[in-house]
């Protein structure tokens, strides 16, 4: 009976806590013995489900249109991939990645070696007698080729569908994750779900089989750590030293201690693991499960085989002495102690930031919810321009990636032939995609949510791609409640990553040089630079260099002529050089830079920052191999230095008022300060006077500075005259990053706010007002305006320094109100949803852009008005983007004078109290006052989001819930009416029963 009733009857499996839409899914039901849910291996990972006790609910949908839906849209075969980033959230881990990293490995000089066979029968025989193992190089014919390869590799490609082909490499995690998403791309999910479930099988098999296991053993101890360890310590004595002769400051040397014992703890990982790789050929346990993805990570193995390292301590503050042994060596009492500190911090931070997490996504939801795909084409002229996302040349996302799936605003043109390549309101497949970036194109203008102009929630044109499905997104799609989970869903595994580690401090160590991984041509230099007696080049301001990444460089033989000009941009297939018939040509898309008897051809230019004192050791022209320093910089400190010979004369600096002296206990030094102070008439300076008596530089010191030389001093130009410390450095985890995406979408101004420049132009600086600095900013017309720094901010710009708009004229972080104000609403929106990414980025959690960018253009629906005109507004009220433009519209038709308003940036808060649905705003926060403002008001509510309709207990306007398929009726196979078969069918039952001899009082069957 059972059987008859669960075939072909889906049923939902839900975990919670349900963090995004794929924490719920359809299966079609297998009957087991026993009382446990038994869930497929491979949607373990959209569930966030392990098999320690995990609880799941069941939910069965009873009438007909529920069932069909959840066939057609939840079952977990239609929900391969990641609607946070379109790649697949179905692949293998754990077991299954070990056995097939097993199974597909070389092991070099094994058994058999070498032999010829030709088919896979011979294969499997060869191995069952013993002659060869599953990782025996051996020679197989196929087709007309021999190829070489192993008996695993054989078995694994057997099982993988027949569209894929042969496929001769050693799988690891990365790789079965690339083999997936590009089975799905090319041949669409049934070969992907078929291929899924024989890499199931198999993975799990030969892990099985080989039984990788770790005993104390397999964890191998490098030679090498007792030296090396002895060689830091004397590093940490040597710098103790330099402090008690007075040398370095107490900062200094505890930055300094860090940063040798973090980079003692790399190098003895790089000699761990290297070792590791060797042990067994690469077939040690401990380094198979790491290096294959499927359990475990380097700074695992660190701990266990090499030194835990240094830890945090409950302050978040890095204890200087580090954890020298590891676990196999086992902790002394002290260690364990200093342990125990990191891991009750990790449970800690994991139970108060889940809350912190969990209240983004609540806010995040509540401000998306109303966004649905309502229209298929708006019909507007505006986007956004799109270029890769680098850092420095290094490609953070290339262009390819940024733009699939969008659709085009301006047509996009081969930027040498200029033919077309796609036209306007395209959709940008993988293939056009990948076709734009080999050409060459930098930049291209798409559609986006943040420029889409349909009055209720968004078109499909500007939407693009729905990631769940690689299919333009379909009318009804909440897409406003996706990118809320896509954003919330990381922001709760983020916050359990400390406790992943252990509490260990994963701090990078500061480089003190700028160096690149690969060989660049000098275009040019700009900044302040003063050359010293014996020749060096010091910058004493920060500056930049212009510099391109030399792709290759051809040298110019006898007789050949050069066919290209100095700065010409090339393609493949160009001729570079010349000779009779002889020619060489170009590869690639480069830009032609020609020196004496070589051309060389490069990418384009990039910034390269250089830090205020920095020595540059580089010309105009050079061109400088990959991995030599470019300039060289203490990294700890920023100094003040003297731009040009003189005497050293101190203005306002009064001991005890704004210099304080410090007798430093440990070194008996004295150490000179200048103090936080907030003193009106006091400006702290240090002015260097020429032979002749003039003023020919002045130094502003900013508190907390060290002063390095004494009043009446002769100094040289390079001088350091005195050097601002920089921070000692807290361990960066999301605990940084939570409350900083809170921040920036609750559109908070930030404690220490930079003050940003209005205008582009020359900074002169004035007197001090009421305790802060006036720094007047003066554009091409001598027009000038006036900003106010607060005093003891450290200044970024220099009397007489040229800056653009919007840069920040002190530190601090850029407050995204006076970005608006300045620079406009498309550059505040590219800087808020850049922001957030770049938190995501530096935990490795991959967000597609139009998540973010759809909440973004929530916080800017509304605007301000600022003039009146003949419209019914009023002065700074603040109103819906589209309410405006429909007012100002009719006021134009009827020959009046139109309103102006002024963009505005709420918070996600505040944008869901101020949203027009006194409902949605009511169920939110501020339930009373909510509640009694629209009482008052008299408000209506035209129930267009999802949450009023909740709450009135409507369909939602989503889905299968939207207006144009509400009127669908459902019909089973025979095209009848469904409620008429159900109708017949109770009758027949009717009849049955009757015939059984039982009366029925037909009045109570309810239909």
């Amino acid at each position: 009976v059972l059987d008859d009733v669960v075939k072909e009857h889906p049923v939902m499996l839900n975990r919670a806590p349900t963090l995004h839409r794929l924490g719920i899914q359809a299966f079609e039901p297998v009957l087991v013995q026993g009382k446990a849910i038994k869930l497929h291996p491979l949607v373990c990972h959209a569930y966030n489900a392990d098999f320690d006790g995990d609880q799941m609910a069941i939910h069965v949908p009873l009438t007909q249109a529920a069932q069909i839906e959840c066939w057609t849209l939840m079952l977990s075969v239609n929900n391969l991939l990641n609607p946070a980033n379109g790649s697949p959230v179905v692949f293998p881990s754990q077991d299954m990645v070990l056995g097939i990293n097993y199974l597909t490995k070389i092991k070099e000089g094994s058994k058999g070696e070498g032999k010829y066979f030709v088919s896979m029968e011979e294969v499997i025989l060869a191995r069952e007698y013993g002659v060869i193992t599953y990782n025996t190089k051996i020679k197989m014919k196929m087709g007309d080729e021999v190829v070489e390869t192993t008996p695993g590799r054989l078995l694994f490609n057997e099982v993988m569908p027949e569209e894929i082909g042969f496929i001769n490499k050693t799988f690891g995690d990365k790789e079965l994750r690339t083999l997936v998403a590009e089975t799905y791309s090319k041949h669409g999910p049934a070969v992907a779900v078929r291929m899924l479930d024989s890499i199931k099988d198999i993975g799990f098999r030969y892990a099985t089989l080989f039984g990788a296991t770790i005993g104390v053993n397999d964890i191998v101890i490098p030679a090498k750590k007792k030296e090396m360890i002895e060689a830091a310590n004397e590093e940490v004595k040597e710098i103790q030293e330099q402090y008690i002769q007075g040398h370095i400051t107490q900062e200094e040397r505890y930055n300094r201690v860090i940063e040798v014992w973090s980079k003692t703890n790399e190098d003895l990982t790089n000699e761990l693991m290297d070792f590791l790789k060797q042990v067994d050929n690469g077939f040690n346990p401990v380094y198979m499960m790491a290096d294959s993805g499927a359990r475990g990570s380097r700074t695992q193995i660190r701990q266990l085989g090499g030194m835990r390292g240094l830890m945090a301590k409950p302050s978040g503050d890095i204890i200087e002495l580090p954890i020298r042994s590891n676990f196999k060596e086992g902790h002394s009492i002290i260690e364990f102690f200093i342990s125990t500190n990191g891991a009750r911090k990790g449970l800690a931070d994991t139970a108060l930031k889940t809350a912190d997490a969990g209240y983004l996504t609540r806010r995040l939801v509540d401000i998306a919810q109303d966004m649905v795909v309502n229209i298929d084409d708006c019909g507007t002229i505006n986007g956004i321009e799109i270029s890769a996302l680098k850092d420095g040349e290094d490609i953070v996302e290339s262009l390819a990636d940024r733009i699939t799936g969008r659709f085009t605003l301006e047509r996009v043109k081969h930027p040498i032939t200029g033919e077309i390549i796609i036209d306007v309101n395209e959709v940008i497949t993988d293939e056009i995609a990948s076709l734009i970036e080999g050409v060459g194109v930098e930049k291209v203008k798409i559609r986006t949510v943040l420029t889409c102009e349909a009055e209720h929630g968004v078109c499909r044109k500007c939407y693009g791609r729905n990631l769940a499905n690689h299919k333009t997104v379909d009318i009804g799609e909440a897409v406003g409640i996706i990118a809320a989970q896509s954003i919330g869903q990381p922001g709760t595994q983020l916050t359990m990553r400390t406790f992943h580690i252990g509490g260990a401090a994963t701090k990078v160590s500061e480089e003190n040089r700028t160096k690149l991984s690969y060989p660049v041509l000098v275009k040019e230099i700009t900044g302040n630079t003063v050359t010293l007696d014996n020749g060096d080049v010091l910058f004493t301001r920060k500056g930049f260099l212009s510099v391109a990444k030399v792709i290759r460089t051809v040298p110019v033989e006898k007789g050949y002529t050069v066919e290209v000009s100095d700065g010409q941009k090339v393609t493949g297939g160009e001729v570079l050089l010349k000779k009779g018939k002889d020619e060489i040509k170009a590869k690639e898309i480069a830009f032609v830079h020609l020196t004496d008897n070589q051309v060389v051809l490069v990418a384009q230019d990039q910034q390269l920052d250089v830090r205020n004192g920095a020595e540059l050791h580089v010309s105009i022209g050079d061109i400088v191999p990959a991995e030599t320093s470019i300039t060289t910089f203490d990294p700890f400190s920023e100094p003040i230095l003297a731009e040009s010979d003189g005497t050293v004369r101190f203005d306002d600096i009064v001991l005890g008022t704004t210099l304080k002296e410090e007798i430093n206990e440990d070194t008996g030094n004295i150490e000179k300060k200048i103090t936080e102070f907030s003193l009106e008439t006091l400006q702290p300076r240090i002015v260097l006077v020429d032979k002749a008596g003039n003023d020919v530089a002045t130094y502003f010191l900013p508190g907390s500075s060290y002063l390095n030389v004494e009043d009446g001093e002769i100094v040289k130009r390079g001088k350091t005259l005195a050097k601002l410390l920089k921070e000692s450095v807290k361990t960066r985890d999301i605990t940084g990053g939570l409350p900083r995406v809170g921040e920036l979408f609750e559109a908070r101004r930030p404690k220490n706010a930079a003050v940003l420049a209005k205008i582009s132009g020359t900074v002169v600086f004035r007197n001090i007002v009421k305790g802060k600095r006036v720094i007047m900013v003066g554009d091409d017309y001598g027009k000038e305006y006036k900003h106010l720094v607060p005093m003891g901010k450290h200044l970024l710009v220099r009397d007489g320094d040229l800056v653009q708009a919007g840069e920040p004229l002190c530190d601090g972080s850029r407050d995204p109100h006076d970005i608006l104000d300045i620079l406009g609403e498309n550059a505040l929106q590219a800087f808020l949803v850049n922001e957030v990414q770049e938190v995501y980025r530096l935990q490795g959690v991959n967000i597609n852009d139009k998540h973010i960018g759809a909440i973004v253009r929530q916080m800017m629906r509304k605007v301000e008005i600022v003039q009146v005109g003949d419209t019914g507004f009023i002065y700074g009220q603040q109103i819906d983007k589209y309410k405006f433009h429909e007012e100002n519209r009719k006021v134009l038709r009827e020959g009046g004078q139109a309103a102006v308003a002024k963009p505005m940036l709420l918070g996600i808060t505040r944008a869901s109290l101020n949203i027009d649905s006194f409902i949605s705003a009511a169920s939110f926060q501020e339930t009373t006052k909510v509640l009694t403002n629209a009482a008052i008001a008299g408000s209506t509510d035209e129930l267009r989001g999802l949450k009023e309709n909740v709450i009135i207990g409507h369909l939602i306007p989503a889905g299968t819930g939207m207006r144009e398929y509400r009127n669908v009726k459902l019909y089973d196979e025979n095209n009848e009416d469904l409620d008429a078969s159900v109708k017949s069918l109770l009758e027949a039952r009717k009849l049955e029963r009757s015939s059984e001899g039982e009366t029925i009082e037909t009045d109570n069957v309810q239909e």
